[in-house]
């Protein structure tokens, strides 16, 4: 009970500024294709603008682990807050598109950084018993963020136009850095649970040492984000190719967010009691299942149906990619160990709607998407292979 009591008494600076942050980055969202087609972007190209989020991830994962471990996860963040308020501005100001792409980059370095500072800071302040209700929480978070910033940022575009939405996101993102200086330093919590301090590593050799566990539960995450990066695709492309109007594709794709959102603390609650794998194999093999049925529909009523279901699927996983990271994250090296381990993810949510694009254009839509159900099975197959037991207190923690 105790236990609860102390994760209550972090969570208002540990998930506030989480929750501001991705209501920052859920503005911007809908509207970075758009500010490049206006500076005369293809459609094509627009496409590459906005996968620059997902590319500047990839690069500052690693990145955002050494930065982390070297000056904290506090500095950190607010290092990135300092990256991200630059990279907007020049959002607004660049002529360019390809200036433009490189601004958007540079958001999802800040993104990495805030990500992996906030899984690096609840791994070690968390007890081991609360650890994926924490971590599901911070997934859930950032989704209820997501969500509901691009409502916001479509008011701010009412009197601003599209700048409104990089407004937005500058400004929830100044107010995280606002809550963030609340957050209890980690060496406190680390002396409070008597943890003792640790020697810095490399980031190389942190890799090396635990190649192992990268190339077999990493691998597993890239296949968990490759099918959940799918999922956004799919269900808007199958759309269109039925005949749906966008319209009523937004609102499918809502309702699937809105029951997606509502599954991550059960989820949590799940893997805390009975183990991570509880969690992980039934999201993924629902996930399969969901795109496997999703060429079978034809209606508005049959698409939602599946599209809910993919909804179920992706929440029932919320946070165990973070928490499965942080079970096997060693005290010696933590954060850089962090990043390597959201690399693989990160790599599979860019990858999955390139193989899903390429199988579309080898096969058509239809079997690309069943491809992709492949995957989904995959990633529940490695999860349940690669998953070790139950963590435990002798683990590190």
């Amino acid at each position: 009970m105790s236990q609860a009591k102390d994760l209550w008494k972090i969570a208002p600076a540990v998930y506030l500024p989480a929750l501001l942050y991705g209501i920052g980055q859920g503005a911007i969202a809908p509207v970075i294709a758009l500010s490049a087609t206006h500076l005369g972007a293809s459609v094509a190209v627009a496409g590459l603008v906005v996968a620059a989020v997902g590319l500047g991830q990839v690069i500052g994962d690693i990145p955002a682990g050494a930065l982390t471990n070297r000056i904290g996860e506090r500095r950190a963040m607010l290092g990135a807050t300092f990256l991200v308020a630059l990279a907007l501005l020049a959002c607004l100001l660049v002529p360019t598109v390809w200036g433009l792409a490189i601004a958007i980059g540079c958001t999802g370095l800040a993104g990495a950084v805030w990500g992996l500072a906030r899984q690096a800071y609840l791994s070690e302040a968390v007890p081991i018993e609360l650890r994926a209700r924490a971590l599901s929480t911070l997934g859930g978070v950032q989704r209820i963020g997501s969500f509901i910033g691009p409502f916001i940022g479509a008011f701010a575009m009412k009197f601003l136009g599209t700048d409104g939405a990089y407004w937005v996101h500058l400004v929830a993102a100044l107010l995280a850095c606002g809550v963030l200086l609340s957050l209890p330093d980690v060496e406190s919590v680390r002396r409070t649970r008597g943890s003792r301090p640790v020697a810095a590593q490399s980031t190389w050799v942190v890799i090396r040492d635990h190649l192992p566990v990268l190339r077999t539960l990493g691998v597993g995450a890239m296949l968990v984000g490759a099918v959940r990066a799918s999922r956004q695709v799919v269900i808007p492309l199958w759309a269109l190719h039925i005949g749906l109007d966008a319209q009523t594709t937004s609102i499918i794709f809502g309702l699937s967010g809105a029951v997606d959102m509502l599954l991550f603390y059960p989820a949590g609650s799940v893997m805390d009691r009975l183990g991570r794998k509880w969690v992980a194999v039934p999201s993924m093999f629902v996930l399969g299942l969901a795109h496997l049925i999703l060429p079978l529909t034809h209606s508005t009523t049959t698409l939602t149906a599946v599209a809910l279901l993919m909804g179920v699927g992706n929440g029932l996983g919320a946070g165990v990619i973070m928490t499965l990271g942080a079970d096997a994250s060693p005290p010696v090296g933590r954060a850089q160990f962090l990043g390597a381990f959201r690399l693989f993810a990160d790599t599979g949510n860019g990858a999955g709607p390139l193989l899903l694009a390429g199988a579309t254009a080898l096969l058509g839509l239809g079997p690309a998407i069943v491809i992709m159900a492949g995957t989904g099975w995959a990633a529940a197959t490695a999860m349940h292979r690669w998953i070790p037991p139950h963590p435990t207190r002798e683990q590190p923690a």
